[in-house]
């Protein structure tokens, strides 16, 4: 362990010679991984940012103590964000992601050779940078020249480019401290706003199993705003819960295009898994999402 900071993060542990991250889940649960290997750990202005190599899961990406993606399911949440909006509109050329430091997302979009601009809107410029060097993972390293990174405060961003992006993907972390916002009714109206007339928005909406209330206001504030919008799910084993939601809100209805095809290369997303992934378990339905 050869990149053991001197001042361990409270989150890490060193329990007999060996590192565990331990992260928290709300208050009543915990969930602890045993670490190979710190590869990273560093305060950029915004939060703690730390690379762990870990036992089971690969490298991992942590803020703050909480595990954001990681190597050996990173791929199923960046493509189910990416590939399923992408499906639905007839013709993407001008893409948003908001957050989405890890670079999966982009490196998903960009497998569209139609698209011709990717605008990566990310607060936090050191998560991007050690996710393209010690994460690849998850960001291949990502170096298209359609993808432009740019270092800004996703809402107050989002406020002035009206009429602007064919897909918009909001790759957020969980509705705590900054990034509540990115979960409200505000924020939504905005990024209508910023959609063009036949353009959708995706975004993470949490886990059912235990962030049902996050779900449901999500659903809610999208659904006043967008005359169609509908939930899919993912299983993301990294997540709590393992089962995790995706709202899209889409100016137009929702068909998904014959004449369009998935990327050859993904390791998740199929034609079989585009469809199975908007029937829900019974206890979503009688949420009425």
């Amino acid at each position: 362990m050869n990149n053991v900071p001197k001042q361990l993060p409270p989150y890490i542990k060193n329990e007999n010679g060996e590192l565990w991250l331990t992260e928290d889940e709300r208050e009543n649960l915990k969930i602890s991984y045993r670490i190979k290997d710190v590869i990273f750990s560093d305060q950029s202005p915004f939060q703690h940012v730390m690379i762990l190599d870990s036992y089971d899961f690969g490298r991992m990406l942590v803020l703050d103590g909480v595990v954001q993606t990681t190597s050996i399911d990173g791929h199923i949440y960046n493509e189910m964000i990416s590939h399923v909006p992408l499906q639905f509109h007839p013709s993407p050329k001008k893409v948003l992601i908001i957050g989405g430091g890890d670079c999966g997302a982009a490196r998903e979009v960009a497998k569209y050779k139609e698209i011709e601009e990717i605008h990566m809107v990310e607060i936090d410029e050191m998560v991007v940078k050690v996710c393209k060097e010690h994460l690849t993972d998850v960001s291949g390293n990502l170096s298209d020249p359609r993808v432009k990174f740019i270092y800004t405060d996703g809402v107050a961003f989002i406020k002035e480019h009206a009429n602007t992006y064919d897909v918009i993907i909001i790759d957020s972390s969980d509705p705590v401290g900054p990034a509540k916002e990115l979960f409200s009714y505000e924020f939504y109206s905005n990024v209508y706003r910023a959609l063009k007339d036949d353009g959708l928005m995706v975004c993470q909406s949490q886990s059912p199993i235990f962030h049902m209330d996050v779900l449901k206001q999500t659903r809610a504030n999208i659904n006043k705003l967008f005359p169609y919008s509908t939930v899919y799910t993912a299983t993301v084993p990294t997540y709590p819960g393992g089962l995790w939601s995706f709202t899209i809100g889409s100016k137009i209805p929702l068909s998904l295009s014959e004449s369009k095809s998935i990327p050859n290369d993904t390791k998740y997303v199929n034609a079989d898994v585009l469809k199975q992934c908007f029937q829900l378990p019974q206890f979503m339905k009688q949420q009425r999402l």
